[in-house]
C-alpha cells in the first residue's frame, strides 16, 4: 500500500505537518483570508502571513509558509513564530492558556518520534490494518494533531506499526459486569474457577496502578499475564484488532489523545449495546435501500463492578471485525488513509487513471445511506474519515462502505432507549444536521475530493468533482421529498466546520466545540478556489452541539 509517508528527517517532516495544522486551523477560525494568485494570504494578530495552496477547502499546502518582516519582507514562517501569533490573538479576546504551546510542542516531538519507530518497523500484511496504521500525520485541521498525554504510547501507537499482547484478568464472577454477548472474549484464556476472564490494555493498566492495587492484592482481579497472541492497534489508538477472534476490542485509555481522554464511559459501555440492537433494523434497512452498505456491531461488553473508576477503566466493548462483513473480493481500506494518500496499488491506479468515475463511485457509496439515516431513520452517524471504510473491489473501485462507532452515532428525539443512557445519545434536529454536514462534507468528502485532485494524472477540475457529487446527492433528495435541509444545502448555504483550535485554546470538553461557516462546495456555482473572507469568523463558537466527554475529535 502507498502511503503518506514523506522523504526528509522526522523532524523536519513533523515540523512542516504541525505547521500546516494550525495554519489550517487559523485560515478557518481566525484570520482574515484571500487569495493571490497561487497564494493563500492571512491576516493574524496584524501579521501578513502567505502559503501556497491548492485543494480548495482542504488547504493542502506546496512550499514553506511565510510571514511579512517589515524590514527584510518575505521571511519562512516557524511553529513557534505561529503559536506566538495565535496567542496573541486569541488573548485579545480575553483569557489565556499558558498550557497551549507546551501542547503544540508535544505533539510535534510525538510526531516525530512516531515517524522515526515508522521507518524501522514492519508494516501488516493486512491492507485494511495498514490503512488504520497509515495517519502519520493526523488531523489535517487541528492544532495539536499527534497530541499524546501520559508516557510509554509508542508501544502501542499504531502509527508505529506497533503489535502487543493484552494483559488478561480474570474477575471474581459476583463482580463480573457486562451487558449483550461477549462469549468471544472467553476463547482469550482460561481463568481460575469461580472467575470470569476480562481482557485489559497493558497501558490502560499502568495507568490504574494505583486503583488496581487493592483489588489485586484482594483477589477480587487476578492477573493471569499476557495474551497468546498480539493484537493490532487500529487508528484510535485504544481499539484493537485481536486475530485470535476476528474480532475489535475497544478499551478504555486514560490519557488524552489529540483532544479527549478516551474513556468508556459507563453510559458509552452499555449504549453500545443500546445502540447495536436499536441499530440493527435499521442497517437491514439501509443495506436493502443502498446495497453495499454495511456497519460494524458492537453487540456487548464486560467490566468489573469495582465502582465506577474501574467499571470504565476497565470496560471493553467488543465490535465486529470488518473482515466479517465485507463480501469476497472485497478489501476494508480506511477512508482517511485514502485522504491521506494511503492507497492499494489498484485503487490508486484507478484513480489515476480515471479520477471522475472512481469519486463518482465514491460519493454513491458514502454519501445517501448517511443521509438516508438522518431524514428517515432520524439516526445522526458520524462519517468521518475515522469512522468510515470502503470497501474497493479486485479494481481498486469502491464497492461497499461500512460504517462503525456507536460513540459517535446518536439519534434524534424521540427513540425508544433506556432513560439512564437517552440524554447522552440524542442530539437535537439541528445539531445532528450539523454534525452529519461536518462529518460527511467538510471532514470527509473535502479531502478526498483534494486527494483524487493531486494523485490523477490529469486531475479533474475541483467543480466538475463537485458537479458529479451534487448530481448524486440531488438524485436523493429527489427520491426522499426534497427535505427542507438538504434543499438548503444543495441551494448553497454554508457549510459548518468544527472549530478545533478554538476548543482547544478553551480547553473545553469536546462536546462544547462549536462551529464556524465555509463556503459550499456543493453550491450551484461551484467551489471557489481558496475559502476567502475579509474579516476572521464569528462568532467562533457557533452551534454547540450535544454530545459526550468522549466525543471523537474528527
Amino acid at each position: 500500500m502507498d502511503g503518506p509517508d514523506q522523504l526528509g528527517s522526522p523532524v523536519a517532516v513533523a515540523e512542516d505537518a504541525t505547521l500546516a495544522a494550525l495554519l489550517r486551523c487559523c485560515a478557518r477560525e481566525l484570520a482574515a483570508v484571500g487569495a493571490t494568485g497561487p497564494y493563500l494570504t492571512l491576516r493574524l494578530a496584524g501579521t501578513a502571513i502567505r502559503a501556497r495552496a491548492r485543494g480548495g477547502l482542504a488547504l493542502r499546502f506546496t512550499g514553506r509558509p511565510e510571514y511579512r518582516d517589515d524590514r527584510h519582507g518575505w521571511r519562512p514562517l516557524t511553529v513557534e513564530h505561529l503559536v506566538h501569533l495565535i496567542d496573541t490573538a486569541l488573548r485579545g479576546d480575553g483569557g489565556g492558556n499558558d498550557e497551549f504551546a507546551a501542547q503544540v510542542t508535544a505533539g510535534r516531538e510525538a510526531m516525530a518520534t512516531l515517524l522515526k519507530a515508522r521507518a524501522d518497523a514492519t508494516p501488516p500484511a493486512d491492507p485494511w490494518l495498514a490503512s488504520e496504521q497509515a495517519l502519520v500525520l493526523g488531523h489535517p485541521f487541528h492544532p495539536t494533531p499527534k497530541a499524546r498525554g501520559g508516557t510509554g504510547w509508542l508501544p502501542y501507537s499504531p502509527e508505529a506499526h506497533a503489535t502487543f499482547p493484552l494483559r488478561l484478568l480474570a474477575v471474581r464472577e459476583d463482580l463480573l459486569a457486562g451487558d449483550g454477548d461477549t462469549a468471544v472474549l472467553d476463547g482469550l484464556g482460561r481463568p481460575p474457577d469461580g472467575y470470569a476472564l476480562l481482557p485489559a490494555h497493558p497501558w490502560q493498566l499502568d495507568l490504574l496502578r494505583t486503583e488496581l492495587a487493592a483489588p489485586l492484592r484482594d483477589r477480587l482481579l487476578v492477573d493471569l499475564g499476557p495474551s497468546r497472541t498480539p493484537v493490532t492497534p487500529t487508528s484510535s489508538v485504544r481499539t484493537v484488532y485481536d486475530p485470535a477472534t476476528g474480532t475489535c476490542l475497544k478499551f478504555s485509555l486514560d490519557v488524552r489523545i489529540t483532544n479527549c481522554v478516551r474513556k468508556n464511559a459507563w453510559y458509552e459501555l452499555a449504549g453500545a449495546v443500546a445502540l447495536t440492537t436499536h441499530l440493527t433494523p435499521v442497517f437491514d434497512d439501509l443495506a436493502a435501500r443502498f446495497p453495499g452498505t454495511r456497519w460494524l456491531p458492537e453487540p456487548g461488553y464486560r467490566s468489573a463492578a469495582l465502582g465506577t473508576r474501574l467499571l470504565e477503566g476497565l470496560g471493553v466493548i467488543v465490535r465486529t471485525g470488518p473482515w466479517s462483513v465485507t463480501s469476497p473480493g472485497v478489501t476494508p481500506v480506511l477512508a482517511g488513509a485514502l485522504a491521506a494518500g494511503a492507497m492499494p496499488a489498484a485503487c490508486r491506479a484507478r484513480v489515476v487513471a480515471d479520477p471522475l468515475r472512481w469519486w463518482t463511485a465514491y460519493v454513491a457509496r458514502v454519501a445517501p445511506p448517511v443521509l438516508d439515516a438522518y431524514f428517515r431513520h432520524r439516526v445522526v452517524l458520524e462519517p468521518h474519515l475515522q469512522n468510515v471504510l470502503v470497501g474497493l473491489d479486485d479494481d481498486g473501485m469502491p464497492a461497499e462502505v461500512v460504517f462503525r462507532d456507536m460513540e459517535g452515532t446518536k439519534l434524534l428525539p424521540g427513540h425508544p432507549l433506556p432513560e439512564e443512557i437517552s440524554g447522552p445519545l440524542t442530539y437535537s434536529a439541528e445539531q445532528g444536521w450539523n454534525r452529519v454536514v461536518y462529518c460527511l462534507i467538510v471532514n470527509h468528502l473535502v479531502e478526498i475530493a483534494a486527494t483524487v485532485g493531486e494523485t490523477a494524472a490529469q486531475p479533474p477540475p475541483e467543480a466538475e468533482l463537485w458537479r458529479a457529487a451534487r448530481r448524486i446527492l440531488d438524485d436523493y433528495a429527489a427520491a426522499c421529498g426534497r427535505p427542507a435541509r438538504l434543499a438548503d444545502l444543495l441551494a448553497g448555504a454554508p457549510v459548518p466546520a468544527k472549530a478545533n483550535l478554538s476548543v482547544r485554546w478553551a480547553r473545553s470538553p469536546d462536546r462544547a466545540a462549536g462551529y464556524v461557516a465555509l463556503p459550499n462546495p456543493l453550491a450551484p456555482e461551484g467551489p471557489p478556489p481558496l475559502p476567502a473572507r475579509s474579516e476572521p469568523p464569528a462568532p467562533r463558537r457557533a452551534v454547540p452541539r450535544a454530545g459526550t466527554p468522549g466525543d471523537t475529535t474528527r
